[in-house]
Parts: structure tokens; sequence; C-alpha cells
């Protein structure tokens, strides 16, 4: 949620109703962030923060010192279901409420690796086994973790490592027999076959494919833009009298070429689907499986293996390294905000997090841009004049020549016209103040004073940390902490600008059970971020770009060919290939204030009325396509059909509602019972639908799906082409949506050993997906992987005609 929470938003907006109409009007012909920010705070009272942190207790972040048992049996019940991955989740909770060093975190670290080790993930395995040493795992249970780690290094190829487990176990039994007798023969027998496995490794010549030095190469830049930071030499910065600043190719460029890649300046994760828990014997027992649980908090790597914060339970890294990174960047500051930080909502997060990184660059210019932005009235008062006497020294000798300020030529550039990611480029992000609601910006004024409040009454060194004490500006150290309503002020831009310049960070996720031979795909977004480079390209509703996420890092490739001169463009969410014009039109207003005049939009505003020629309806009788407002008529001349706009419409929503119980039986496994609903919603589709109706092809790729899981290559391929040419005629056939179309269509025929079909729709596969993603893609990959397998199947013997 970007947000606050409703609650919240309905008690403010409430309490903004009750206000005299002169405040309102005070806040509302407010000309600076700084009037906004101060005229607001002073109306935040102690009842409001009380309400705000009842809020935040529904989200409880402490650890909870009994929890941990009650996740590790939970944990078991689900091992011994055969279910690792549910297990691993529940341990790694059992892990993030347990403190360290003790035998609740070794425990739970323990049991992970042995559901690790089921899902072969086994490098992680040996991991987890280290970090149950480390925190005091018993000595008593010693010996069968140790052989689970020596089963990983066998299979790992680690033999010399594994030998030496063994031999150290055997010498172990030898003078301790202490262990139950079935117990010690259960081990006993698990060292044998495990010395065995050794000698037989040791035994083959094993051979391991070279090292691949380049693997990533095409994920990086070949040259740096002197320019522009993270982006390609292949585009300029410029600015345009109506578009602001923009980005332009410099010469022709190909589909699929590399023109930005850029880590996130601030990112936080997105907390999912993660309501409050109400009071009772579940809150402290909280069983859902959220991207908080799956997803490191400051990288984004997926992983299974969660290294908790050691003084909160939601906080949660890929690796004791990202941990402490996290640690010294921000997190020492937010770990016991983590409540009131999820009940403001993750725009309020970034402003914040925006703030503490900003300390570990030069603060003296950031401070500059404040005073710009805030106005110096409200920086002189007393308290003031030792900040204000800094920032004077500070700015005087680097930006002062002949007695006049130098500007950046375009805004966001450093002094000599480099855009840089860094927190000079987010200030120069536009906030858009006036567009806002006066509600909105109430709203925003008043969570960031709440937050404020909340660093105050902890005495947090929050902007003052991380500093180097070797520069100058450290003298100032002292008067930014009494100046934290500054870096208020600043959070309230950024949460400001966060609603037109935020990108959501998404990620390819599988769906489906884990049995299911051939995977689908869902693009889910994983958490929200800032790109200051990103932030640059200017919106199409066809846009000339694709962008994919990899961890932090957002890659941005030409998806056609864009000639010199030409604008490189970005889609922001509304795009020509899932909406119609008018829909598009009214969300790019109400979301970033302006009027789309794209080529995509100018092409439609003809037809605005009629809508996509693929979401029509058509006749029952002719199958032509129907045509008008309330009232439809057969677009055939020879036709006199007609019907009730509202009747189709109220047909089609019950034809989505028979759709969407077929996809809950094809996920619950009733696969006969969802292939005779979906043939019946086919059939009804066929009778009124457009044959490139989006239902139309849901409907064919469900099919699809469950006769795929049934071992149905055949019938699967059928009716995946249906849905395929759904996909290209409403994405276009070079689009992202194709190409993950036509991976599953691979799959399909490789299922199938269908050889021709299989090699020629890789083909395609590949060319689309390469565009999109670069070589490193795992589709990409397994694509490859498809490919090599069928070019090294021997010939299929042809018999004698007949």
């Amino acid at each position: 949620m970007d947000l606050p929470v409703d609650e919240w938003k309905s008690y403010i907006l409430q309490k903004w109703s009750l206000l005299p109409k002169s405040i309102q009007v005070t806040i509302c012909t407010a000309e600076t962030l700084s009037d906004i920010f101060l005229h607001s705070s002073l109306l935040l009272q102690p009842e409001d923060e009380m309400f705000l942190k009842r809020l935040s207790r529904g989200y409880p972040v402490a650890k909870d010192p009994s929890a941990p048992l009650f996740y590790r049996e939970e944990g078991n019940k689900k091992f011994q279901e055969k279910d690792y991955m549910g297990a691993t989740v529940l341990y790694s909770k059992g892990v993030s409420h347990s403190r360290p060093n003790t035998e609740d975190t070794a425990l739970c670290y323990a049991n992970r690796s042995a559901a690790l080790f089921h899902l072969g993930q086994y490098e992680t395995c040996l991991k987890d086994i280290g970090r149950a040493q480390m925190h005091g795992y018993p000595e008593r249970l010693q010996p069968k973790m140790m052989l689970r780690k020596a089963e990983c290094l066998v299979t790992l190829g680690r033999l010399q490592e594994a030998s030496q487990i063994i031999s150290d176990l055997e010498s172990n039994f030898a003078a301790k027999q202490t262990l139950a007798a079935p117990q010690f023969q259960t081990l006993q027998s698990t060292l044998r076959r495990l010395k065995m496995k050794v000698q037989e490794k040791e035994s083959l010549t094993e051979t391991f494919p070279a090292a691949l030095t380049n693997a990533f190469e095409d994920m990086n830049l070949r040259e740096e833009n002197e320019q522009i930071s993270s982006a390609s030499p292949s585009v300029s910065l410029c600015t345009d009298p109506l578009k602001g600043r923009c980005l332009i190719a410099t010469k022709d460029i190909l589909p699929g070429e590399l023109l930005v890649k850029e880590d996130a300046f601030v990112s936080v994760l997105n907390p999912g689907d993660m309501p409050p828990l109400h009071y009772g014997l579940e809150s402290k027992r909280d069983t859902r499986v959220t991207n908080g649980d799956l997803y490191c908090h400051r990288c984004l790597k997926h992983t299974l293996a969660m290294v908790p914060c050691d003084g909160c339970s939601y906080a949660k890294y890929c690796s004791q390294e990202c941990m402490q990174q996290a640690w010294d960047l921000y997190h020492s500051i937010e770990c016991s905000l983590g409540g009131l930080l999820l009940t403001l909502g993750v725009f309020c997060h970034i402003a914040l997090r925006s703030t503490l990184l900003a300390r570990f660059e030069d603060v003296g210019k950031v401070i500059r841009k404040l005073c710009g932005e805030i106005s110096n009235k409200d920086l002189c008062l007393p308290e003031s004049k030792n900040l204000m006497q800094t920032l004077s020294y500070d700015l005087g000798e680097e930006n002062e020549k002949n007695g006049k300020t130098v500007e950046p030529p375009i805004p966001g550039c450093d002094i000599n016209g480099k855009y840089e990611n860094n927190y000079n480029a987010v200030l120069h992000l536009l906030p858009h103040t006036k567009n806002h609601s006066p509600e909105h910006k109430f709203l925003c004024a008043l969570s960031v004073s709440a937050l404020c409040r909340q660093l105050e009454a902890a005495n947090s060194q929050t902007f003052t940390t991380g500093l180097e004490s070797s520069q100058p500006r450290a003298a100032m150290v002292p008067a930014m902490c009494q100046e934290l309503h500054v870096w208020g002020v600043a959070m309230l831009r950024h949460m400001l600008q966060l609603q037109c310049n935020a990108q959501a960070i998404t990620t390819i996720q599988q769906t489906g059970s884990e049995e299911n031979i051939v995977t689908d795909s869902r693009q889910v977004r994983l958490a929200t971020g800032i790109f200051p480079v990103v932030s640059l390209l200017n919106h199409s509703c066809s846009p000339n770009t694709s962008v994919s996420f990899v961890s932090t890092v957002a890659t941005i490739r030409a998806s056609q060919q864009i000639g010199k001169g030409q604008e490189i463009l970005h889609c922001y969410g509304p795009h020509a290939s899932r909406m119609g014009v008018a829909e598009r039109q009214q969300k790019l207003r109400s979301q970033y204030f302006f009027d789309c005049s794209c080529p995509a939009c100018q092409k439609e505003k003809h037809r605005a009325a009629a809508g996509p020629p693929q979401d029509a309806f058509r006749c029952d009788s002719c199958g032509g396509l129907m045509q008008g407002g309330d009232v439809l008529s057969c677009g055939h001349a020879s036709c006199t059909e007609s019907a009730s706009r509202d009747h189709l419409v109220s047909r089609l929503q019950d034809l989505q509602q028979q759709v969407g119980m077929a996809q809950k039986l094809l996920r619950n496994g009733k696969l006969e019972r969802a292939i005779r609903l979906l043939l019946g919603c086919q059939q009804d589709a066929e009778s009124f639908l457009s044959a490139e109706h989006g239902v139309v092809g849901e409907i064919a790729d469900g099919l699809a799906r469950a006769y795929a899981a049934l071992g149905d290559w055949q019938k699967s391929a059928t009716h995946l082409q249906k849905s395929l040419r759904v996909v290209e005629v409403r994405h276009g056939p070079s689009s992202v949506e194709m190409g993950h179309e036509l991976f599953k269509l691979a799959q399909v025929f490789f299922n199938g050993f269908a050889i021709p079909e299989a090699l020629s729709t890789i083909r395609k596969a590949e060319k689309v997906l390469l565009v999109h993603y670069g070589p490193w893609n795992d589709e990409v990959q397994e694509l490859q992987k498809m490919k090599s397998c069928l070019l090294d199947l021997p010939p299929i013997p042809v018999g004698p005609p007949v």
C-alpha cells in the first residue's frame, strides 16, 4: 500500500473537514512546502498521535519470545506432510522472532536446513547449518545435522570436506556411544551409505564446465554515457518547453539494445497483502506468507533462507552482509518504527529512507537545495543561525564565480552538467504541489509530522550518523539535529513526488503447482523505488522501450527500432494494448496530471466511443461486430440484428464468473470438471464475443493448461494457439506478452515431442524475449536448454514410403 492505511486516511480527512474554513484556506493558499508542512504540523494533536499509535500496534514487528516454538512446531507439521516450501517459510518466521545466540534460533535454522535439503538447495542448506552452529546448536543433536552437511558436500562434489566430516563422526561415535540404540543404528547406516557414495564419486573422472567469465556481459552497459550515469551513449538528455526533461536517441537504435541500467536510489519492499492483525489469540500467530517472507528487504533477492534483523521480526535479508548494509544505511533508525511505517504506507517509508540516505552524500549541497525549496524566511530563526552560516560557508566556495551563482544547465545536473543517480537528482524530481488536492497534502503533511515527532521522541541522531568527520560540514551536525523540521519538509516533498515519479519494481512469478510441467507466469509488483534516470523518460501509451528488473536494478531496452533524434519513451502503466483511450486518459490525468497526446491516443480518439474492436460484441446471427450506444446494431449492412448493451454486458459478467469458477477448479486439481466448464464457456463466448476478446483468450489458455496437466499435449497446443492469436492481436507480435505465450507453447511442443514445431516456436519466443530481457532472462535460458536438448537428439529414422 502506497498511502497510509484506510483508518488513518479517514481519520485525517474527517479532521480536515472539521477545520475552520480560514485554516483550510491558509493551507490551500500556502506558497511553499514549508508553509504547508508548518501549518499542518501545528494541527497534529496528542490524541491524533495516540490514534496512530493504536493503528501501528496492529502490525506487531517486535520479537515475540513465545513465537519460535509455535512456528517450529507448525513447520514440523508441514515437513511431515512433505510440504518443504511451507515448512521453510514457517521456520523462517520462527527465526525472525528468536533472539540471537539462543537455542530457539539454532533449532529453527537447523530445521530449516533440513527442509532446504529436501528442496535441493544444498548450498543454502550448508549456510543454515553454519548459522545453527553459530547460534549454539545443542551438542546432543549435532550428529544428525553433520550427516546432512556431509550429504550436501557429497552432492556438491566437495568430497574432501565430506570425507573429513565423516571421519570426525566415526571418531565421535566410537568415543561416545551415548545415543539410544535405534537412533545410533540409523546414524551408523547413514554414515556407511555416505562413505560408499564418496568412494563411488572419487572413482569417477568428473569434468566440470569452464567458468562463464562473460556470462553477464550483455547485462552491463558497454560504454558509460558522459552526461548521464547509468545510461548508454546512445541517448542524450535534453529539455523541451512542453515536456520538460527528456531522453533523445543520438544514433539509430536497434530493438533489444540496452539503453539504461540503473540501480534504485532507494527502494522499499511492498509488504503485499498484509492487513493489520486484530488483537486476540491469532495476533501473535501470523502464518500468512507475504513478499516480506520471500524477498530480501534490501536487495529484493528471492530467498527461502532469510536472515532476520536482530532487533525486530519484520525486516529480513538474504545474507548477513545485506542485513549489515541495511543497518548501516537506514535500518538502525527504522527498526523501532516498523509498525508506524507499515501504517503510514510505502510512500512515507521511501520519503524517510531517501532522507536517511542523503546523510552519506554532500550534506551542504543537500541543505542548500532544501533552503531553496523551503525559502530562507523559514530557516532564519534564532536557532538556525549556525545552520545558515554553515550553508554560506559550504556554498560560497564551489558555486559562486565572480559574485554570481552558477546554475546547472538542466535541473538535477551537477555543476559540470552531469546527471547522476544521487540525492540531488531525486530532489529535482517535481512534486507537483499545486496539482495535489488540499486533502492529500494535509494527509501527507500530518503523516510526515507524526513520523518526525517519533524521531524527536527517540532523541534520534537520524540525520547525523554516517557523515565523514573529515569534511568541513561536520561542524553543522548539532544544528541539523535542531532542524529536523527541514528534513520533514524534504520528506513531504518526496511523498508528493512519488505519485508521479515512483517506479513499481516488478518480478515474474511462476504460478500453478510444482507438478505442472508447463509453467505459467504473471508479473507482480515487488517493491517501489526511485530511479532518477528512468524518471527522465516521458510517457507513451505505445512506447518504444521495455523495462525489466533484476533485484533493485532496472534495465531499459529498445523494444523497436528508434531513429536518431527520436525520443526514448516509456509507458507509465496505461498501455494502448490493455485499455481504451478514454480509460488511459483518465488514469494519466488523475495520477500524472497531464493529457496524453501520444500517437496511439491521437489515432484512437476518433473511435473512442466504439472501444477497441477486440473488445467488441459480435452478432449472434451473422458474426459481425456490433456497433452503437445503449442499443447495438450489427455492422453488416445486410443484417438487421440489434441487442441491448446492458444485456450483453450482463451476459459477459456471467461468463467471467463461470471462467473464474473453472480456474478455481483448475488450481485445485479438478481437471475434468474444469475442462467441461471451460468448453461450455468457450461455446458461449463464441456466440457473442469477438474472436480476439480477452475472455476468449483466457478460456483458451485455461483449456491449454488443463490438457497439459493431463499430458494431452496435442489438445493443449491447439488451445494455446488460439490464445496466442488473441495475445498477438491485443498486444502485438513483438510484445512481451507474446513472448511469454510463445514460451508456454514451446514447452507444450517440447513435452509433446513435436520437434519441428518446438524448434520453430523456441526461435520465435527467443527472438521476442531477447529484445525485452536480454540473454540472461530465466525463460530465455530455459528455451536455450530445450533447443540444445532437441538438437542433440538422434535423427528420427524414416521408414520406406508406403
